[in-house]
């Protein structure tokens, strides 16, 4: 089986699943705060092209204009929803679709920032960028409380440009070479039980 017809199996799969509790989800939302039910930004997809992600907003409408582009421990800008979405994993929910679309895939490095893509050495960019980038990927368990790590840094930017950056850079140079289907099923498998811990 191709990864391509796996991702458009498990996306399939995943929105009959989710769909009643992406409603809730969608409404208490609304309820919550002012503002989109989703939040939309542009990251660096396959082969260096732009896409528009799509997660549930977890932060205020105006979040961009009040603080840095990464999250840093309690940030203020989290609504009361967005807390809990954010500690469940459910705001990276609407990914599916972009899985659907093409742009991303189950499992692959994630998506990142053009400022912060660009601060990849050109040849590992490369590497990178050869395969979609992925709702989960082995970084983003062992990171997955990069916000309480940043906290802790006296810079928190800086920390995460020259500390957390690289770290998730080999990590995604070493997926882009080496992942399998059973590889990818392994970091589902390691994914959906740090979902169950923290639900």
């Amino acid at each position: 089986m191709s990864k391509r017809v796996f991702d458009l199996l498990v996306a399939l799969g995943g929105l009959l699943v989710f769909a009643a509790p992406m409603l809730a989800i969608a409404l208490w939302i609304r309820l919550d705060s002012p503002g989109p039910v989703f939040f939309r930004q542009e990251r660096v997809g396959r082969g260096g092209r732009p896409f528009r992600i799509h997660k549930f907003r977890t932060m205020v409408v105006d979040a961009p204009a009040r603080g840095p582009a990464i999250t840093v421990g309690a940030d203020p800008r989290i609504t009361r929803a967005g807390t809990w979405l954010r500690r469940s994993k459910l705001d990276e929910l609407p990914q599916l679709l972009d899985v659907l679309a093409g742009d991303m895939s189950i499992v692959g490095p994630r998506p990142e920032l053009a400022q912060y893509v660009a601060l990849y050495p050109a040849a590992l960019r490369a590497q990178v960028l050869s395969v979609r980038p992925g709702i989960t990927d082995p970084v983003s368990l062992d990171f997955a409380d990069e916000g309480a790590l940043l906290a802790r840094a006296a810079d928190p930017e800086r920390e995460y440009r020259e500390v957390v950056l690289p770290a998730k850079l080999e990590a995604a140079v070493a997926y882009a070479a080496r992942a399998t289907l059973w590889s990818d099923l392994a970091v589902m498998g390691r994914t959906l039980a740090l979902l169950a811990r923290r639900g």
